[in-house]
């Protein structure tokens, strides 16, 4: 899991208090099932912030959906995608640090990584060990496992 987050010099720092409710599940082919990221449930009406320091690519709603999509300055190849928000706070062009607010949750949201175009398990980036449907306090401390 550090090697993912090593290779591409970025560590991304998972939401607080969240509870993985289903896993990465990489799809077999572009179009195949699967799920590119973690779905999470976290607590309504609670802040999402950047798990990274970027420039946020994407703002706004898709499919009657919020998404904040933020594209790493440390390796600009990285994107991670927030979804599922009740509302955004940021715009297209806006640098974030790690911890800057970005929205605002619903009861779950959806947290994404691509390196280029490859889809990859956002718990690679953290180097930390994550195991679904069980209470884990991602991001409780900020994790200095990766480049931190």
């Amino acid at each position: 899991m550090l090697l993912t987050a090593l290779a591409v010099g970025v560590c991304l720092v998972l939401p607080n208090n969240a509870t993985v409710i289903d896993s990465f599940r990489a799809p077999a082919c572009e179009r195949c099932a699967g799920n590119r990221g973690l779905e999470l449930a976290v607590s309504e009406g609670s802040d999402v912030v950047a798990g990274l320091r970027g420039t946020v690519s994407f703002a706004g709603a898709v499919g009657g959906r919020n998404y904040v999509v933020v594209r790493s300055l440390v390796n600009t190849e990285v994107r991670v995608t927030y979804g599922g928000l009740a509302a955004t706070s940021v715009q297209r062009g806006d640098v974030v640090a790690r911890g800057d607010r970005i929205g605002v949750a619903q009861t779950t949201m959806h947290l994404g990584v691509r390196i280029g175009e490859q889809y990859v398990d956002p718990v690679h980036m953290t180097g930390v060990a994550v195991r679904p449907r069980y209470r884990i306090a991602l991001g409780a401390r900020p994790q200095r496992s990766c480049l931190g």
